[in-house]
């Protein structure tokens, strides 16, 4: 029975219990911008309304698809695509993250969504930079 679930939950799309996702993407989060957020391997928050449900991780190819609140002040329903990528010497930025798309109609159209460019943070995002993430003061 366990097999038959795990298999409904890889078809579906949604999160395994062996999916490990990276520590430092959880947790509480100031961006460069000044904006907080909770993230945790089931839901994204951006504070203070918008809320993105966590349908599949990808870490191997470092990216997330989130099915957009039905509260959520744009796109409410449809799909967003959150790329990441680790930084280096930027302190206090660890991370920072893409929104690749936010307004996919299927999980499979946010998934074919062209990566940002990674090598070319500060305009790789779709030509804007990837948001920078610091730990919540």
């Amino acid at each position: 029975m366990c097999g038959f679930v795990l298999a409904l939950l890889v078809i579906a799309g949604c999160n395994t219990p062996s999916e490990k996702v990276p520590d430092f993407i959880t947790g509480s989060f100031n961006d460069d911008y000044g904006i907080e957020y909770e993230i945790s391997q089931e839901l994204w928050h951006q504070k203070p309304d918008a809320r993105f449900h966590i349908v599949t991780w990808n870490v191997k190819d470092q990216y997330l698809i989130a099915r957009n609140d039905s509260t959520n002040p744009s796109e409410p329903g449809l799909y967003t695509r959150f790329d990441w990528m680790k930084f280096e010497n930027m302190p206090p930025y660890r991370w920072g993250f893409c929104m690749t798309t936010y307004n996919a109609k299927t999980i499979e159209e946010a998934r074919k969504i062209s990566e940002p460019d990674r090598e070319n943070p500060k305009e790789g995002c779709n030509g804007f930079p990837f948001s920078r993430m610091k730990n919540h003061e």
